[in-house]
C-alpha cells in the first residue's frame, strides 16, 4: 500500500505560542488522542491586530494560553476550519472576551442525508451550535493588519471544511484535510470520499510551499506529500476492489484483511473509511450493493 512519508516528530509545547512562519504562531491544546495526535493546533496570524484560526476545544488551560499569547493585541477575526468539537467550541468564549467576529464556511451539516435507520457515528463530535458571523465562500478573502486570508473550500473530512490561504506567503492552514502525521478521517454521512479526493486534487494544483495543519507539525514539502496522500487513497480503493474480487462481501471482512496491522481499537474508524470509499465506488458504477451502501450491506463487482 502506497503511503506518504508521515512525520510523527512534533513538540506540542503546551501553553506556549511557537512561531511557525513570519507573522504566524501556533498554540497546541492539550487534548491528545487517536484522532487528535498531540492536540489541536490554534494559530495566531498578524502582529498588533490579529486573527485566530481554529480556537480549539472548550478547555480552560488552552483558553488561558491563548489569552496570554494575545495580551496587548486586538483580535478582529476568529476563523474556524470546520465544526468538530476539537476545533470550534472555544470560539464562543474567545469571541465574548475579544469582540472578534467568527468566520467559517457555514454551520455543521452532513455530506449527505441520513438513510433510514442510519445513525451518525460522529454526531457527538460535531459542534452544532457554531454559526459563523461571516460565512466565507470559496475564494473570498478577509484582511486585517498585515494579513489576508482566503477561504479554500475543502469538503471531505466534513462537508463544511475550509482551508485558509495566507495571501502572498504560499502558506495554507489546512485544518484536518491534510496533516503531516496521518491521513484524515473521512466518515459518512459527515464525510465524503468523492469530495475529499476532489479537494485533494485542488490542493495539488495550488502548489503551496507550506501547509500548517490542525494537528501535528507542518507539511514542508506539500507537492510530494499530497501526491503520496492521493496514491495512498487510490491504493486503498484498489485493495477494497481486490477484497471483493476474492470473495469478501461485507465491510467487516475487508477491514480485517486490509487493516490487519492496525490496532483493532481503530477498526471502527477504518470501517467508516472503507464505507466512504465504497459509497464513491457505488456512485461510479464499479461495484453494487444489496441496497443503500452501509456498514451492514453486502457488495459485489459489476
Amino acid at each position: 500500500m502506497e503511503s506518504p512519508a508521515f512525520d510523527l516528530a512534533f513538540e506540542p509545547a503546551y501553553g506556549r505560542a511557537v512561531p511557525v512562519a513570519p507573522g504566524a504562531e501556533r498554540i497546541t491544546a492539550e487534548n491528545p488522542g487517536p484522532f487528535t495526535f498531540y492536540g489541536t493546533n490554534s494559530y495566531i496570524v498578524g502582529s498588533s491586530s490579529v486573527a485566530v484560526i481554529d480556537p480549539g476545544p472548550e478547555d480552560e488551560a488552552h483558553y488561558l494560553a491563548l489569552m496570554a499569547a494575545l495580551a496587548g493585541r486586538e483580535v478582529t477575526h476568529i476563523f474556524v476550519s470546520h465544526t468538530h468539537r476539537d476545533h470550534s467550541p472555544l470560539s464562543r468564549r474567545l469571541q465574548a472576551a475579544t469582540g472578534a467576529v467568527t468566520v467559517g464556511q457555514g454551520p455543521h451539516r452532513p455530506a449527505r442525508p441520513l438513510r433510514e435507520g442510519e445513525i451518525n457515528p460522529f454526531s457527538e463530535s460535531s459542534d452544532l451550535a457554531f454559526v459563523p458571523d461571516i460565512a466565507l465562500g470559496d475564494g473570498q478573502t478577509l484582511s486585517g493588519d498585515g494579513w489576508s486570508l482566503t477561504s479554500v473550500a475543502t469538503p471531505g473530512h466534513t462537508a463544511n471544511h475550509a482551508a485558509f490561504a495566507l495571501e502572498g506567503r504560499d502558506i495554507l492552514f489546512s485544518g484536518d484535510h491534510v496533516m503531516a502525521w496521518s491521513t484524515s478521517i473521512v466518515a459518512p454521512p459527515d464525510g465524503s470520499m468523492a469530495d475529499y479526493m476532489a479537494s485533494l486534487e485542488r490542493l495539488i494544483e495550488r502548489q503551496d510551499r507550506l501547509l500548517l495543519p490542525g494537528h501535528g507539525g507542518p507539511v514542508t514539502a506539500p507537492a510530494a506529500f499530497l501526491q503520496g496522500l492521493k496514491a495512498h487513497r487510490l491504493g486503498r480503493e484498489r485493495a477494497i476492489l481486490e477484497r471483493i474480487r476474492v470473495g469478501d462481501r461485507g465491510i467487516a471482512e475487508m477491514v480485517k484483511a486490509i487493516y490487519r496491522d492496525t490496532d483493532p481499537k481503530l477498526h471502527g474508524a477504518a470501517a467508516l473509511s472503507v464505507l466512504a470509499h465504497i459509497e464513491d465506488l457505488v456512485e461510479r458504477g464499479e461495484i453494487a450493493a444489496d441496497g443503500p451502501p452501509s456498514l451492514a450491506a453486502t457488495y459485489r463487482l459489476l
